[in-house]
């Protein structure tokens, strides 16, 4: 069932997560909603609190795909092409973050605003998976990003919380004063993010 994303600055956003117990049916249900709702958003990650649930639980897949829908593992890293996907993840903790890397960000919960935020380059994350079982991820590239930016909803932050007092507030005022782009508008802005994505990689090869 596609569930309903809250937008900034809908307050239960800035709600922390609580820690899951016992992994229940009704929690594997959700997981498995939260990902519907994230494929059909068109989005790579999604936690619990953007879908109004107060629970320490995302979704994620990053997997590059090309057109036709296909997955291209050669955009991936070395450590990214390791880990299963798509992820569901109770509970995350990271256990180790080191180097910096920064990356041009988007959120469903903001949709059709981008800025480069620093995060951590590579990541170990422990974890409960949709069995109760303890995981450890170990990873880099857009997968180590896409965790670190779910996390942070677990504990009621937005990736704009991360950016500088000027450009939060930019973002800020113009939603404000002009709510948010239609779908198709967003649809564009996510197409010219990827443009510049693949040219910035095109150029660091």
């Amino acid at each position: 069932m596609v569930l309903e994303i809250l937008k900034y600055p809908d307050p239960r956003l800035r709600k922390k997560g609580v820690p899951v117990t016992e992994v229940t049916p009704e929690l594997r249900k959700l997981a498995e909603d939260m990902l519907e709702t994230m494929y059909a958003a068109h989005g790579i990650g999604l936690a619990a609190p953007q879908v109004g649930q107060s629970v320490r639980l995302l979704v994620i897949d990053t997997r590059p795909r090309d057109e036709e829908g296909n997955i291209d593992e050669s955009a991936m890293t070395e450590l990214e092409r390791q880990v299963p996907q798509p992820l569901i993840v109770f509970n995350p903790e990271i256990v180790v973050a080191r180097d910096k890397t920064t990356y041009e960000e988007g959120c469903l919960s903001v949709p059709g605003y981008y800025e480069t935020v620093e995060r951590s380059q590579y990541v170990e994350v422990k974890y409960l998976d949709i069995d109760g079982q303890e995981r450890l991820i170990k990873t880099d590239g857009l997968l180590a990003v896409c965790l670190q930016h779910e996390m942070d909803h677990l504990e009621g932050k937005l990736f704009i919380d991360r950016l500088s007092f000027v450009k939060s507030n930019r973002i800020k005022n113009r939603i404000q004063k002009h709510g948010y782009p239609t779908p198709e508008e967003v649809a564009e802005e996510r197409a010219k993010v990827r443009e510049r994505r693949e040219q910035a990689k095109a150029e660091a090869r």
